[in-house]
């Protein structure tokens, strides 16, 4: 009986650090498109964007993976999200505080940045009828290239960054 006992305690704990060992092989950081995080203060507003950063790899970004006139999930894998614990001004248009998925329809001299209600969801099921807001922005040509996706809260908003492209997003302090 005791032999049982052991076996059954011996399967078990084999088990576990099997279960262990796989759970870490699935961690996101190993993901081709690892996450990332980009936070910060506009105003007394703590800003907070999490995203999956993908690569150039050599691939045609703004033809083949963002093209222009089409709702991309600005970003890879799960929705990139955008956090915000105070009311804010976005490109001019209020944005209640909130958690908020972000897309964008890319554009030669505009994009639409969109702020979907839906924040916690795979990047490829948008659906346009949970938009909360939507704001145009300007982008620019990167003063470099950047080989990875990037986002960065500044004091006047939030800048992505990928490629030769710069998008600047106007981010202020409800008054």
């Amino acid at each position: 009986m005791k032999n049982t006992h052991l076996n059954f305690l011996a399967l078990l704990f084999v088990c576990m650090l099997m279960s262990t060992v796989t759970w870490a092989q699935d961690s996101k950081a190993n993901r081709p498109s690892p996450p990332a995080t980009a936070s910060g203060k506009i105003g007394d507003a703590t800003v907070t964007i999490d995203y999956s950063s993908p690569s150039v790899k050599g691939r045609k970004v703004w033809e083949e993976l963002a093209p222009a006139g089409k709702v991309w999930r600005a970003g890879a894998n799960e929705a990139t999200t955008f956090e915000v614990d105070k009311d804010v001004t976005v490109e001019g248009k209020e944005l209640p505080a909130g958690k908020y998925s972000v897309y964008a329809i890319p554009g030669k001299d505009q994009w639409t940045v969109i702020f979907n209600k839906v924040a916690e969801q795979w990047g490829t099921q948008y659906d346009e009828k949970q938009d909360a807001l939507r704001v145009t922005a300007k982008p620019e040509k990167a003063l470099s290239f950047n080989e990875r996706l990037a986002y960065e809260v500044t004091d006047n908003g939030f800048v992505l960054r990928w490629e030769n492209l710069e998008l600047p997003v106007s981010v202020k302090p409800k008054s």
